[in-house]
């Protein structure tokens, strides 16, 4: 009998998938799906699959900003050694209206965990609107802070990269994050691209 491997396993669930948009902003007029509306619809075929998800969180310290780092990971119920993961990442404002410290640290947990999800299971999101009104500037910061978070991931796999092999392949393995600085943030993806092009020269000098 052929074991079925956890790739073969997260491709069918990101095929079989359904995660409808069961929230509604009324004061922006449109639905939107949340991390529990993903999360629900993701348990029963997790466990038609034989795979566990965990989510976990770490706080940041980037400059004088705090950040969230999200983290899913989906193991194999019958061999916990492979593992399949995705992170994104989610500033904490200094402060928002209405909102306290645990409520603002908690807002951006949702945020990041949720992009981590559509990350790892292949949910297009670029259609919707989030749980917030985005109208003017509150649209512009979001977009700001999407940019910001894809900076932050890929400078730091190429700072940990130990190899040429390894700076080259995040252009790769971040394709998505590449395209989305180019196409919204010229000047952060000029900077990586050199930031890149030096890490390549000082391991060639190393060797």
């Amino acid at each position: 009998m052929n074991k079925v491997g956890i790739y073969e396993k997260l491709g069918a669930i990101q095929t079989e998938l359904k995660a409808p948009k069961n929230q509604f902003n009324a004061f922006g007029k449109y639905k939107y799906r949340s991390c529990e509306d993903i999360l629900e619809a993701l348990k029963p075929l997790l466990s038609k699959h034989g795979l566990s998800l965990v989510i976990t969180d770490d706080l940041i310290l980037i400059g004088s900003r705090y950040y969230i780092k999200a983290t899913a990971t989906i193991y194999d119920i019958k061999n916990e050694d492979k593992k399949l993961s995705a992170c994104a990442f989610a500033r904490e404002e200094e402060n928002k209206k209405g909102q306290d410290g645990s409520q603002i640290t908690g807002s951006s947990s949702s945020y990041a965990r949720k992009y981590a999800l559509n990350g790892l299971f292949l949910i297009d999101d670029t259609k919707d609107s989030d749980g917030t009104n985005k109208h003017g500037k509150e649209k512009k910061k979001e977009k700001m802070k999407d940019v910001e978070a894809n900076k932050i991931e890929i400078d730091e796999a190429i700072e940990h990269a130990q190899t040429i092999e390894e700076v080259q392949k995040t252009k790769e393995v971040y394709k998505h994050k590449w395209n989305y600085l180019k196409l919204n943030s010229k000047a952060d993806y000029d900077e990586l691209i050199e930031k890149a092009k030096k890490k390549i020269d000082l391991l060639k000098e190393e060797k």
